[in-house]
């Protein structure tokens, strides 16, 4: 595995991620401060308790297909990122969440109003350094953002009639992160120049993996002992937010299964956390959420095959190949 997570990635490649991804690091945090104490520090509590940084380095790869050195191309990782991040004290104001990455959200340690500015502040840092960039680049902001919006209203106003609770799902799923993830993608290859077909395929690659992405987080809450992003499995669970595991058992409606949808349909118990797990660990439905799973990986990786071989192409299903194994 490399230094960035990605297997058997070319050296010279890796050697040049790592080199990109540490500008990314250290232009983030400076880009984040200002003359206000409190701001600098709430504004840094996510930044510093780490994360994949999915988004910045998939921009960086799709920055190979074409010159990978116009340093707007690094500002655009960083408002990606920070636009995560952005998201992330908003949606934990909004689900009362306790912990984000291993450390105490910033609504807990702080308070919501806190957390919320915080994360308009950033908000505010990215149009700052989208409008070095150019015109082009703030309005794919700006459709990104209301892609992240839409994404939350359908999540907190419910499914629309006529439609499955998985396909809603899903549809919120593309929504709050496969459209940031695909702008990722966009930027990066808009950026360095390289072709429209380029740019088009790369950016509807990032919008599936985006969605594999969510898929392998849901199943990480049932299947894996111990998350790499800070939450421990059963989180969902207990907090009664809907997995694609758990909506997949719902759909089935097994008669069998009364008890099991019962327990889920709301949030579950300290006391019966363990053996809930237990039951979705053995049950058909995450087998099922697992193929779906490999299903979109698939489809991510067929629209590779017309763009130019070479280790940034290797690395892109490499990813790929990473993604849905961590969910295993």
């Amino acid at each position: 595995m490399s230094q960035i997570g990605i297997p058997n990635l070319d050296k010279n490649l890796e050697a040049s991620l790592v080199a990109d991804m540490q500008k990314v690091e250290e232009l983030m945090r400076s880009h984040i401060k200002g003359d206000y104490p409190l701001v600098v520090e709430t504004s840094r509590h996510l930044v510093e308790a780490g994360g994949k940084r999915l988004r910045p380095l998939l921009t960086l790869i799709a920055a190979q297909f074409g010159d990978s050195t116009n340093y707007d191309i690094i500002k655009a990782a960083v408002c990606c990122e920070l636009t995560h991040l952005a998201t992330l004290y908003h949606d934990d104001v909004m689900d009362d969440a306790v912990l984000r990455r291993g450390v105490i959200s910033a609504n807990k340690k702080w308070d919501n109003a806190v957390a919320i500015l915080t994360g308009d502040y950033l908000f505010s840092k990215v149009s700052d350094m989208l409008a070095d960039i150019g015109p082009e680049a703030v309005k794919l902001q700006a459709k990104t953002f209301e892609r992240l919006v839409i994404g939350q209203i359908k999540e907190t106003q419910g499914k629309s009639e006529g439609l499955s609770q998985i396909d809603h799902y899903m549809k919120v799923v593309a929504d709050k992160t496969g459209s940031l993830i695909a702008t990722s993608a966009r930027f990066g290859a808009l950026l360095s120049g390289a072709s429209n077909e380029v740019v088009e395929t790369l950016t509807k690659f990032g919008e599936k993996i985006g969605v594999a992405f969510q898929v392998a987080d849901d199943l990480l809450d049932i299947a894996s002992d111990e998350t790499a992003s800070g939450k421990t499995p059963g989180t969902d669970l207990k907090e009664g937010v809907p997995t694609l595991v758990t909506l997949f058992v719902m759909a089935e409606n097994d008669p069998k299964d009364k008890e099991l949808i019962a327990k889920l349909s709301k949030p579950i118990s300290d006391e019966d956390l363990g053996a809930v797990i237990t039951e979705l660990r053995g049950h058909k439905a995450l087998t099922q959420v697992k193929q779906y799973l490999s299903d979109v990986a698939s489809e991510a990786n067929q629209l590779l095959i017309n763009l130019p071989d070479g280790p940034a192409k290797d690395a892109l299903n490499n990813l790929t190949f990473a993604l849905v194994n961590r969910s295993t």
